[in-house]
């Protein structure tokens, strides 16, 4: 690449892996977060899956813009993800945060020589293994349902309640119906991951998801079918690849017979949970 096309262009990295005659077939076949053509950087025993991307899209500032717009968040997420996914059946893939940027290939090179002590381990780790994520919500489905059941205007034989007294007896029943619902669903959570650590080599658990990133279903799931409640656990397991359906298995039937509690496993994924966050370094050096 030519001085003035290396003022043009930055370098994104997507993974760390192994340097084969497999992963370079692999890298052949993906475009990255910007069209571009994924290539592999190496050094000794370590590569990095990487790509040219416009520096005026790149550079610190864009791109830290362009991360605050939901659209080109999510289109940069779908490419990233997109070159992980093809790389992960390699066997041995440490996926990079999103947005890793490096000024040229030079100093991915550098990053791989000073940081090979932590690769090289994670990577025999990792091999032959894949991450599964399990969520669980409260379903307020199941709790509104149990509310509706109760009575509102009398109870027994005794006479009907006034109009404020019959509110205040349905605040305490949503209220107990509430707090039922979440000690279900710590109990399903507990046996969960009782159950998955029987077949799970590591476990990460991440902050439990409010708003908008707690209503979307996907993979497997038992409870409720709308989304929506809390999410009182969201945890990522790593998992044998050869036992990878048997652990979602067992997670859905520890789940079932829960009412109140939707749970959902997703997976397989590359072990993005398991991989060391890479070196910050979307602030280009000085030429």
């Amino acid at each position: 690449m030519t001085e003035s096309a290396r003022r043009q262009h930055m370098v994104y990295a997507y993974a760390v892996l192994r340097p084969t005659p497999e992963a370079a077939r692999a890298v052949a076949t993906l475009r990255g977060v910007a069209d571009e053509q994924v290539g592999l950087v190496e050094t000794g025993d370590l590569a990095a899956a990487v790509g040219p991307v416009p520096a005026e899209e790149f550079e610190e500032g864009a791109l830290r813009a362009g991360l605050e717009e939901l659209p080109r968040l999510e289109a940069l997420a779908r490419g990233h993800h997109g070159v992980v996914a093809g790389l992960a059946p390699l066997g041995a893939v440490l996926p990079l945060r999103l947005a890793t940027v490096y000024r040229d290939e030079d100093r991915v090179r550098r990053v791989l020589q000073e940081r090979r002590d932590q690769f090289l381990p994670l990577l025999e780790r990792l091999a032959g293994h894949v991450e599964w994520g399990v969520k669980v919500y409260t379903d307020p489905t199941d709790s509104l349902a149990g509310d509706a059941a109760a009575p509102a205007g009398a109870t027994g034989g005794q006479e009907a309640l006034s109009p404020g007294r019959a509110y205040l007896a349905a605040r305490r029943r949503r209220r107990r119906g509430a707090e039922e619902v979440w000690q279900t669903a710590a109990r399903t959570a507990a046996r969960i991951a009782e159950e998955a650590g029987a077949l799970a080599v590591g476990r990460v658990a991440h902050r439990p998801q409010r708003g908008e990133l707690a209503q979307a279903a996907g993979g497997g799931t038992v409870g409720g079918g709308k989304p929506g409640g809390e999410n009182i656990a969201n945890d990522a397991y790593l998992v044998p690849a050869d036992r990878a359906e048997e652990f979602r298995s067992r997670v859905l039937a520890a789940a079932e017979g829960r009412p109140g509690v939707r749970v959902e496993v997703t997976g397989p994924w590359a072990p993005y949970s398991f991989a060391l966050p890479p070196e910050p370094a979307a602030r280009p050096e000085p030429v």
